[in-house]
């Protein structure tokens, strides 16, 4: 009864996949001229961006809150009298070490 069941709703879920297959509302459709618009727009904008204009270029500076990430052996802390400073980062699965002052 089940597997009755089972078969004809997988039939009538297959049947109105089929039907309804490409059939889109007129209102979504854009006409040709519509998009050939968008389209040039979006090659106006982007070369655009590309030219680089003063006004739209992004400034890469480097934030003091970010800490650059060092390898495992390499130098991560320098000491300061009692004070441990870090350079770097140490890479997941690795920490500073306090006494070499060295990722391990």
């Amino acid at each position: 009864m089940d597997s009755v069941r089972t078969a004809m709703y997988l039939g009538v879920c297959i049947v109105f996949s089929v039907v309804c297959q490409g059939q889109m509302s007129l209102d979504n459709r854009l006409s040709t001229q519509e998009d050939q618009f968008v389209t040039r727009d979006l090659a106006e904008a982007f070369q655009d961006l590309l030219e680089g204009e003063e006004g739209n270029r992004i400034l890469l500076e480097k934030k003091a809150s970010v800490i650059p990430r060092c390898d495992v052996g390499e130098r991560c802390a320098m000491k300061h009298g009692p004070r441990i400073g870090r350079l770097c980062d140490c890479m997941r699965g690795t920490a500073c070490n306090t006494f070499f002052l060295r990722c391990y």
